[in-house]
């Protein structure tokens, strides 16, 4: 059985679009890329260090692993040897593309039945890196064992969020968690089941305002 586990970087109003660079994903008229490098901090290498320690696969959406195919395997210099552990790395790829999947050691998936019978079989554990749209899918589904956010001080105002349409209501549980010298925060969160139905919650205001409010809210005139 492997573990999926999600790696964001992530604004505080939920965008994880383009964190890389001006150019890495410009869909919507998304003009703020690279905004990872913008806020410079150098306290979050260790968090991302973690994510790649020891032998892993790689979790993709399509359009991620676009990017990470142009890029990654012709990197030199000191981003060499990550772009050579990404290639040495099995690629699995949550597409509905019939598009070739040309890097070497890439395995397409069709479904998240696909992604199912991949988490219960032998091997590395697994990573996600951007890919937004597969979040909503996989949470529904109860395959991923853990979030770790890196969010960054910073809201960005529209673009691609970490849970977007489709993201089953549920609960998480905190278990690390740290803040950088310049404000970013780092969260690490596993599933927890269900929201509680019950609380401790205030009584109801029993005033004509908000009954008429009630009826409509009912009406849908409110």
């Amino acid at each position: 059985m492997r573990r999926i586990t999600g790696g964001a970087f992530i604004s505080l109003d939920g965008v994880i679009q383009a964190p890389g660079g001006p150019s890495e994903d410009p869909t919507g008229g998304f003009t703020q890329g690279g905004w990872v490098f913008r806020m410079g901090d150098e306290d979050v290498f260790e968090t991302v260090g973690s994510w790649f320690a020891g032998d892993y696969d790689l979790l993709l959406g399509r359009r991620t692993y676009d990017i990470f195919a142009s890029y990654w395997p012709f990197v030199e210099g000191e981003e060499k040897p990550m772009g050579d552990a990404f290639t040495a790395a099995g690629k699995h790829v949550l597409t509905r593309s019939d598009q070739p999947l040309d890097w070497a050691n890439s395995h397409r998936l069709t479904s998240i039945k696909d992604v199912a019978r991949l988490k219960a079989s032998d091997g590395p554990d697994l990573v996600i890196q951007g890919s937004s749209t597969i979040y909503p899918a996989l949470l529904a589904a109860g395959l991923i064992d853990r979030l770790s956010l890196i969010i960054y001080p910073i809201t960005l105002g529209h673009g691609k969020r970490l849970f977007g349409e489709g993201t089953p209501a549920g609960a998480l549980k905190l278990v690390d968690n740290k803040v950088t010298t310049k404000g970013t925060v780092i969260a690490t969160y596993e599933p927890d089941g269900a929201i509680p139905a019950d609380g401790d919650f205030p009584p109801p205001s029993t005033s004509a305002e908000e009954a008429e409010r009630q009826r409509r809210m009912t009406e849908r005139t409110w």
